[in-house]
C-alpha cells in the first residue's frame, strides 16, 4: 500500500501493529496513536489522479510490512551520521527532516561525508507545511513509537530487505544546464553573497537579478562527477541569494534552462519507467508551484511533495524512487 487514506483507516493499521510511514497535516498525524510509523507534515501529494492538495482529514500511508524487517530511530543534529552508520546491509534508510532547522542545514552539508552514505541507501523527504502557513507554523516529524512530534530531529525506518531482494533509488530531474556561465562558490552554505562568474567575483544577488531569474523558477544545477544536483532559490535580499539547498565549493554550476510543460515531461520520463517494484516516491513542491501540477497526472509514481528529497544526500525540484526488485 503506498497512498492517500482516511486517518481512522491509519489509526486501524497502527493499531494492528502495521510498520507505516505516513505524509500529511498536523491536524490529521496528531490523531493517530502510537506505534510503528514515522511520519512528517506535509499537505501535498502526488496520486495517479493527479497533484493534491489534503488539508484535513487524510494522511498518505506507505505500508513497510512486506518489504522486509523494519525497526526505527529518532536522532537529533549531532547524531545524523548514526542515519548510514546503523544502516542494514542490504536495505535501505527512509529519512524525514523537518525544513528549516539545524538537521535540515547539517544532512544537507554533511551527508555526503556520512561512513558508507553511498553504500547503504539513504532516501525521504523534508517536511513542510502548507505554502499559506509559511513563517506561521513549522515543520514537524513524529517518532511513531511514542507518538510525539519535533520541530529539529530526524526519524528513519530502517527497511532491512532480504537477501534475495535488491534496493535501487531512481530520480528524476527536468533539468539541465543552460550551456551558459559557469559559477562557483567558495563556501558550503545556504546563503551566497559572492560568485565566481567564469572565474571572476560578483556579487550573487545582483548577478541573478541581470539574469531576470529572481523568480526562483530555474534551479542551479551543479556538475558532481557527472551527475546533475540541483539547489533551487528561495529569496534574494540586498546583500546575497537564499536557497534550498547549501552550494558546494569546487563544483560547476550553471542556472537550468527553461521547462515548457512540466507535467508531460514527467509523463513522458516516467513513461519509461517499469512500475514494478517501485515502493514509495515523493517529489519537489516547487515543480508541484511552478508547474501547476494540481490535478494533473504525471505518471504512476504516488507520494507526499515536499519541501526538498532525499537520495544519499538532499535534492531540490527532483522526483524521487525507491525500487526494490
Amino acid at each position: 500500500m503506498n497512498k492517500l487514506i482516511t486517518v481512522a483507516e491509519a489509526a486501524d493499521l497502527i493499531r494492528r501493529g502495521t510498520p507505516l510511514t505516513l505524509a500529511g497535516p498536523e491536524s490529521a498525524l496528531d490523531q493517530l496513536p502510537a506505534g510503528n510509523w514515522v511520519a512528517g507534515t506535509i499537505p501535498y501529494f502526488m496520486t495517479a489522479e493527479g497533484g493534491k492538495v489534503v488539508t484535513d482529514g487524510q494522511v498518505f500511508a506507505t505500508d513497510l510490512s512486506g518489504m522486509g524487517t523494519v525497526s526505527f530511530a529518532c536522532y537529533g543534529a549531532d547524531e545524523l551520521a548514526s542515519i548510514a552508520g546503523k544502516a542494514p546491509d542490504n536495505g535501505f534508510s527512509f529519512t524525514i527532516i523537518p525544513a528549516g532547522g539545524q538537521c535540515h542545514q547539517r544532512f544537507s552539508a554533511e551527508a555526503a561525508s556520512y561512513e558508507d552514505a553511498f553504500l547503504k541507501p539513504t532516501v525521504g523527504w523534508i517536511s513542510g507545511v502548507h505554502l499559506n502557513d509559511l513563517g506561521k507554523i513549522s515543520p514537524k516529524v513524529y517518532d511513531g513509537r511514542s507518538a510525539t512530534k519535533h520541530e529539529d530531529r530526524t526519524v528513519v525506518a530502517y527497511v532491512n530487505v532480504p537477501a534475495d531482494k535488491l534496493v535501487s533509488l531512481e530520480i528524476v530531474n527536468l533539468f539541465e544546464p543552460d550551456g551558459g556561465d559557469v559559477l562557483r562558490f567558495e563556501e558550503t552554505s545556504f546563503r551566497q553573497t559572492s560568485v565566481l562568474v567564469n572565474g571572476e567575483r560578483r556579487s550573487f544577488a545582483d548577478y541573478v537579478r541581470g539574469r531576470g531569474l529572481e523568480h526562483g523558477k530555474l534551479p542551479l544545477v551543479g556538475d558532481f562527477g557527472g551527475a546533475h544536483l540541483n539547489a533551487s532559490i528561495q529569496s534574494l535580499d540586498a546583500d546575497g541569494v537564499n536557497l534550498y539547498a547549501p552550494l558546494f565549493p569546487g563544483v560547476d554550476y550553471r542556472f537550468a534552462g527553461p521547462v515548457a510543460d512540466y507535467a508531460g515531461a514527467f509523463r513522458a520520463r516516467l513513461g519509461d519507467v517499469d512500475p514494478a517494484g517501485v515502493v514509495m516516491g515523493c517529489n519537489c513542491i516547487l515543480n508541484f508551484l511552478f508547474g501547476e501540477l494540481e490535478g494533473k497526472a504525471i505518471g504512476g509514481v504516488a507520494g507526499p511533495v515536499t519541501f526538498g528529497e532525499v537520495a544519499y544526500q538532499l535534492l531540490n525540484q527532483t522526483l524521487v524512487m525507491v525500487r526494490i526488485q
